[in-house]
């Protein structure tokens, strides 16, 4: 499923999320101007085997991986995504909360993939961790907001509906989970180029820390 808008009204304009989508951009354009786009991944991306919780400088490329992207695709669906649900989240938080939340939900999703990948010379990026924790907050604060969304039907074709945030995300979360129980048991936690617990360990703290905020 794609999700294509939401008719979630909001009160404010998101200029964070607005800025966390231009900062994404222009990292990407540095990226595509390096002399070589492989390696300024492996200088500023977040390799698990080289990090160490004793050494203050390893903390520095768990932040820079969350605005480095893979390719095109990469950056376009995980951008789609922000622009989708990232606005009625500020708006929801206030924009000084949603920054440090989208960040904090960032860092928290590198390390729950890190559990599982420890040793691993992948560098780890993209902003789709960060992107899963907006996606647990929408998950709490809008759960009967309305999702357009492109599903696959018979033979090929796809056709667009409306569904409530709760199920769309739910089986979005779902999906994740059933990937990352497979790559476990298939050995490969980063199957198909995809870190799928970092994916839930932001859903995850995107959910908590919205029930948190919500009941206070």
């Amino acid at each position: 499923m794609l999700p294509l808008s939401d008719v979630t009204p909001r009160r404010k304009l998101p200029f964070v999320n607005y800025l966390l989508i231009i900062i994404t951009i222009f990292v990407f354009l540095l990226q595509l101007t390096a002399p070589n786009f492989e390696e300024f991944i492996f200088q500023y991306g977040f390799i698990p085997s080289r990090f160490s919780f004793f050494d203050p400088s390893s903390y520095q490329y768990i932040l820079y991986s969350i605005f480095l992207h893979g390719g095109f695709f990469h950056i376009l669906s995980n951008l789609w995504f922000l622009h989708i649900f990232g606005d009625n989240v500020e708006d929801k938080l206030g924009h000084l909360n949603y920054l440090i939340f989208y960040l904090l939900a960032g860092v928290f999703a590198v390390f729950a993939q890190l559990i599982f990948n420890i040793g691993s010379d992948i560098p780890m990026i993209g902003a789709s961790g960060a992107i899963s924790g907006v996606a647990g907050a929408y998950f709490v604060f809008y759960p009967h907001g309305k999702i357009k969304a492109l599903i696959p039907t018979f033979f090929g074709f796809y056709d667009i509906v409306v569904l409530p945030a709760w199920f769309f995300l739910g089986y979005w979360f779902f999906i994740q989970v059933f990937s990352g129980v497979g790559s476990l048991v298939t050995f490969d936690v980063t199957r198909g180029g995809v870190a799928w617990f970092a994916h839930i360990g932001g859903f995850l703290f995107g959910y908590f820390f919205s029930k948190r905020f919500k009941a206070s």
